[in-house]
């Protein structure tokens, strides 16, 4: 028998203790390994930060891409800042066209063979057909910035030389024929009046009150008419009669028709063109 001033049997153990966590048996293992190894390799090694600030700043850039288009897409919501958005956008393609445009780079021309019908040639005008322009009447205003202003008639531009080519227009609204236009160059009249070519464009109205602008290096273009024919015939008065803009190298509605004044000028005065100044794009080259 056991008496009560004997002590407990401590070879059993107390069911009330606790087994060590397994986080503090792994710490027990790593600081005994590390005991064991020499003086000379047990260096304190510093903590790694979870990512180096180069690898943070690359991560912002592509998470910042990822969102970018999302960005754009709201603020186009947003009243105030879709006419912004829209003018700048529409700067930034007209400063890239106007770069890559080069004077020596012709548009494509083509055989007889592959011209779009004349009468199936569409008739695409601003507001009337036919501003009844009276031809025996008609001269074409020169001024600005050229040494010999004055009204010029249509025998006198028809004087220079003749260039006749095969040349497609490609209008705005999403078609595009292939025709033949003759005219005279308009680089070949400028020279013939003087003008000033260190200025920056050539201005035209209209007689049904259209206008236009085409910035000098466009208006020097080898392709760009003083159009009064196509197809070898005389201009009919629903494609332009007498003279209209023929430019290869440009959207349809830089390509006035019914000219009636030419200006060499620096300054547009507000005015661009009467498209352009609805929004669309100012130099739009081909």
């Amino acid at each position: 028998m056991e008496s009560q001033g004997d002590s407990p049997d401590t070879s059993k153990p107390d069911p009330t203790d606790k087994a060590p966590a397994a986080s503090e048996t792994a710490e027990s293992e790593n600081q005994a390994k590390a005991a064991l190894e020499p003086a000379s390799i047990r260096k304190i090694k510093p903590a790694q930060p979870a990512a180096t600030e180069r690898q943070f700043r690359g991560m912002s850039r592509r998470e910042l891409l990822k969102v970018a288009p999302v960005l754009a897409l709201g603020a186009f919501a947003i009243p105030w800042a879709q006419e912004w958005l829209l003018n700048k956008g529409l700067g930034f393609s007209d400063w890239a066209s106007a770069r890559l445009f080069r004077s020596g780079h012709l548009a494509p021309t083509f055989s007889d063979s592959d011209l779009t019908p004349f009468a199936k040639f569409p008739i695409n005008g601003y507001d009337v057909e036919d501003p009844g322009v009276i031809f025996e009447n008609w001269t074409l205003t020169v001024g600005g910035q050229v040494q010999k202003p004055g009204d010029y008639k249509l025998e006198q531009i028809q004087a220079l030389p003749r260039i006749r080519q095969n040349t497609r227009h490609i209008c705005v609204e999403g078609w595009d024929v292939i025709g033949r236009f003759g005219g005279a160059r308009l680089s070949d009249f400028l020279n013939m009046i003087g003008a000033d070519t260190s200025a920056r464009f050539i201005t035209v109205a209209c007689a049904d009150d259209y206008y236009e602008s085409l910035d000098m290096e466009t208006a020097l273009h080898p392709q760009t008419l003083l159009c009064y024919e196509m197809y070898d015939r005389p201009l009919t008065r629903e494609h332009g009669a007498p003279l209209r803009l023929q430019i290869p190298a440009k959207i349809g509605y830089k390509q006035a028709k019914y000219l009636t004044d030419l200006k060499v000028t620096n300054v547009l005065g507000g005015k661009v063109g009467y498209w352009e100044d609805q929004g669309y794009s100012e130099f739009y080259g081909l």
